[in-house]
């Protein structure tokens, strides 16, 4: 069985980092509460260098922040986009990104998975939320080219979250008002943590 899935594709060999972030620049993360992470995103209508660019620094930055998946709006654009460097539960590993993203509506029920989940723009806070066990994306790669990505298990929960970005909803907004406190005050205890970490990351990478 092939271990990594590259835009949905086998591949027998993938770098650790895939060769879109040697290009990028690192972006800053945004936060819970700032205006461009609660609304829709734009649709993408230019396919060209820009958006290459773009893609390259998400990814660049999803390694310095350590996370699975990271949105356009997360880093201040509101398109409809989202890169993703994700293992699921049979530890195979997803790396690609999707423009102008479109969960399925599930045809028949999907079991839900209660595990925990983290977002890179609530630093520190993980909770748990109850996800389906499938997804299935579709949209366009950076040329257009429509493109259909399947996932199972974490990955399919990478693939809701974000998707989910790109709309404006957060994971916060899956919980009870007492579990959203609850996350916003891990995030309070451990925010400088994770800041201190992305900022060691950021300087290993420079060095590679």
């Amino acid at each position: 069985m092939p271990r990594v899935f590259v835009q949905g594709r086998p591949a027998d060999y993938h770098p650790r980092h895939t060769p879109e972030a040697r290009r990028g620049a690192v972006r800053r993360i945004t936060e819970v509460g700032e205006e461009i992470l609660h609304k829709p995103c734009r649709d993408v209508t230019e396919f060209g260098p820009d958006l290459a660019a773009l893609i390259d620094d998400m990814f660049l930055t999803l390694y310095v922040a350590e996370g699975a998946g990271l949105a356009a709006n997360q880093v201040g654009v509101g398109l409809r986009l989202f890169v993703y460097d994700c293992p699921d539960d049979d530890g195979v590993r997803h790396v690609g990104h999707i423009v102008n993203p479109v969960l399925e509506t599930p045809t028949s029920g999907r079991r839900l998975l209660d595990e925990g989940e983290g977002c890179l723009s609530v630093p520190g806070a993980v909770m748990t939320v109850p996800r389906p066990d499938r997804a299935v994306v579709r949209g366009q790669d950076r040329d257009g080219r429509p493109v259909v990505i399947e996932g199972t298990g974490y990955f399919a929960r990478c693939l809701i979250h974000e998707t989910d970005h790109t709309n404006g909803y957060l994971y916060l907004d899956r919980l009870s008002k007492r579990e959203k406190k609850d996350a916003l005050r891990q995030m309070a205890d451990r925010r400088d943590e994770v800041f201190a970490r992305r900022a060691a990351r950021a300087e290993e990478l420079s060095r590679a």
